[in-house]
This record gives C-alpha cells, sequence and structure tokens, in this order.
C-alpha cells in the first residue's frame, strides 16, 4: 500500500510526568461499576468528561473545565465530535476532529474569542465556496491506560497518497488533498482482524459527505491500514452519493455489529444499519424510528450494566438551548425515547453541567471513577 504520513506526532502528560505503561489484565462487564461521558463545547473546543456511576445521574469532572484543552493538542486549536473507546487490552482511547469553528478574526471583539483570533483571518481553515463549512483534514487521537495521563497524535489526511474511491462531477477521482472535512471519528474493534479501527466522516470539496475506516496500531500513533469506504448513501447517475451521511456509531450486541448513521437525505436524522462484519456491508432497517419530531445527530449507543438494555443518546442541537436526547431498547428492534436532560419525567439528569455537544460513553470500574473523582475534586 503506499505510505501513510503522520504528522505531528507528540506526547502530551496531564496532571503528571508519563508512567511506564502498565500490563491490564482482562476485565468484563462485572469488573464495571460506573460509566464515563466524553463531549466538547463550543465555548473552548475543548475535552470535557462526565461520570454517573447508575448511568442516569451525571456530574461533569473538572467542574465542567476542560480536562485536556483542544488549544494543546489540535492543529486548528480547537477539537470536536470526542469518542472514548474501553479497548481488549485495557487502554482507553479517545478520537476527536481537529477543528475550531470560531477561530477568526470575526470574533476578536467578543471576549470569549479574544484569544482564539490570533489563530487565523478567515472564517475556515480553507474557502468554504470550495471546501464546504468547516472544513479541516486530520483528526486528533490520544491513548491512556489510567485516563489521567495521555498521549496524543495529529494525524492530517491531506498528504496520503493512497485512493478515495471517491469522484468529482466529471468523473475525475478525488486525491486526499481535496478533502473538505475529516470529521466525527470513532472507535471499534475488529475481533475478526485483533485490530482497533477508526471510522469517520469524509467530505470530498463541498461535495457530499461518506463514511470511512481504517486500522490503527494498539499505540494509537498511526495507521496500519488505507483508509477505506464504509458506507454512504445510494449513488446517482454519475456514480456520486446521492446524500450525506455523517456522524457514524458502531456497537456489537450478540453476533451483529449496528450501526448508527446521521443520513441528511431530508433532515438530520439517525438511521439504523446492521451486519455480522464491523466493515460491513451493512444493511439498513426500514422500520427503525427512534421517536425524535426534531432533527438530531452524533448518535451514541452504549449498554448499561449489568442488563440486556442499550440507551442510544443523541445530540439535539436544533433544541434552544441544545441538549442530548434518550432511547432505549432491548432488542435493537424497538427503540423508547424517555427524554433530554433534566426534562420532567426524564430519568437523565446533570448536576454541574450544561451546553454539551457530540458525545460519547463508556464503562469504568468502581476503582477507576474514584480515582477520577478523587483526582478532581482534590483542592
Amino acid at each position: 500500500m503506499n505510505r501513510l504520513y503522520i504528522t505531528a506526532i507528540t506526547s502530551l502528560c496531564v496532571m503528571t510526568a508519563c508512567t511506564e505503561r502498565e500490563t491490564k489484565k482482562a476485565i468484563g462487564e462485572e469488573d464495571m461499576g460506573a460509566y464515563l461521558m466524553v463531549y466538547h463545547k463550543d465555548m473552548d473546543h475543548s475535552l470535557h468528561m462526565a461520570l454517573s456511576y447508575d448511568g442516569y445521574k451525571w456530574t461533569a469532572l473538572n467542574d465542567d473545565k476542560p480536562v485536556v484543552s483542544g488549544d494543546t493538542i489540535a492543529t486548528q486549536h480547537g477539537i470536536r465530535d470526542p469518542h472514548i473507546f474501553r479497548a481488549p487490552n485495557g487502554s482507553f482511547y479517545v478520537a476527536m476532529t481537529d477543528l475550531h469553528i470560531f477561530a477568526n478574526e470575526a470574533f476578536a471583539g467578543n471576549e470569549r474569542f479574544a484569544k482564539i483570533s490570533e489563530y487565523r483571518t478567515t472564517q475556515f481553515e480553507r474557502d468554504a465556496e470550495m471546501y464546504g463549512w468547516g472544513n479541516n483534514h486530520s483528526l486528533v487521537l490520544m491513548r491512556s491506560d489510567d485516563l489521567l495521563h495521555w498521549s496524543h497524535t495529529t494525524i492530517d489526511f491531506a498528504p496520503f497518497t493512497s485512493p478515495t474511491g471517491l469522484i468529482d462531477a466529471e468523473g475525475n477521482p478525488y486525491p486526499w488533498s481535496e478533502a473538505g472535512c475529516v470529521w466525527a471519528p470513532e472507535i471499534v474493534y475488529d475481533y475478526e482482524a485483533g485490530h482497533i479501527m477508526i471510522h469517520f466522516t469524509v467530505r470530498m470539496h463541498n461535495d457530499m459527505c461518506v463514511i470511512y475506516y481504517a486500522y490503527v496500531n494498539d499505540d494509537f500513533t498511526e495507521l496500519i491500514s488505507e483508509p477505506k469506504i464504509l458506507f454512504q448513501s445510494p449513488n446517482n447517475e454519475k456514480g456520486m452519493p446521492m446524500y450525506t451521511v455523517i456522524d457514524s456509531d458502531i456497537i456489537k450486541a450478540g453476533d451483529l455489529y449496528h450501526l448508527f448513521v446521521v443520513s441528511h437525505e431530508a433532515s438530520a436524522t439517525p438511521k439504523h444499519a446492521t451486519s455480522s462484519k464491523v466493515t460491513g456491508p451493512y444493511t439498513f432497517d426500514d422500520n427503525y424510528y427512534d421517536g425524535e419530531p426534531e432533527i438530531h445527530e452524533a448518535p451514541n449507543c452504549w449498554k448499561r450494566i449489568g442488563e440486556e438494555r442499550w440507551i442510544l443518546m443523541y445530540d439535539n442541537y436544533h433544541r434552544r438551548p441544545s441538549n442530548f436526547g434518550f432511547v432505549e431498547t432491548t432488542d435493537f428492534q424497538t427503540f423508547k425515547p424517555i427524554g433530554y436532560f433534566d426534562e420532567e419525567g426524564c430519568p437523565m439528569t446533570r448536576t454541574n453541567f450544561t451546553a454539551q455537544k457530540h458525545g460519547a460513553v463508556t464503562h469504568l470500574t468502581l476503582s477507576e471513577a474514584k480515582a477520577l473523582e478523587a483526582y478532581y475534586n482534590k483542592e
């Protein structure tokens, strides 16, 4: 395969000096006793975390201040769309979009954005007419053994020389240098291949978005396979996708992989598809409906500890103020809405945070949760 170029491989040690990686014993769901949510906020474009012991009542760590500043790890000085994954090797992995949508001089007069106004003088990194809203071409990957010490890597897709598999309106192949966006990376494990896999949204120029995947090494520092198309809408007569699909999420339940992806066929609404292999092909579930009448995005599905019950969480960015909505299922055939954070009748509550965006959840042991609390609660 063509060589994949990885840029800005650096190390970020959060809070204290990095320690030697320790070998962890295999642990299962029976060892879990808490939930950890990651999210970003538009105000700071940084990584935030919240903790829950019952999966319903959530409290932000660090009093809802960033646990990792996007300014320290991203080429655009901000991150979005964080996803966290607990791998079979015991390590924690976080993948994020390298993008700051406010880093331009238009916000120089706003106190909240005074610092980032120095970063660039254009609305987005490149021409929005050609490359679209919020254009970028990098992802940020982080790995940790204890959720306190993190290494990080920035992957720039622009120099890649492998084929993208997409064509322009004239039928010419798109190179990776013409990617208008590389967004919303999420992490899953391919048990057949024995590798960590990321899947993410890609748009060439200002065309329709499709979902790609690639395998990553255990250190989470480089891709070990060429990015390939995982999922896209049907093609039109010119061989191009008919509509955009973004924000993929994959969870394995039993023998099936369940893909949730936001379709912009008419409006931003998640769809459900299944496959016996994590790399597909995926078949649409035509009966899927999550009960949410308003447009929404960023679906994330996670299992309740000790139950055959899964929560589908999504970002209802169209609400004012925006909020997360929740749906539960026991069979991935029927999906019951249970409401929004802090809404009357909804079991999901927040104790010290608001305005969270694009969240994802993983399981923790009780000792891991207590260690996080002890660190962030100390004076």
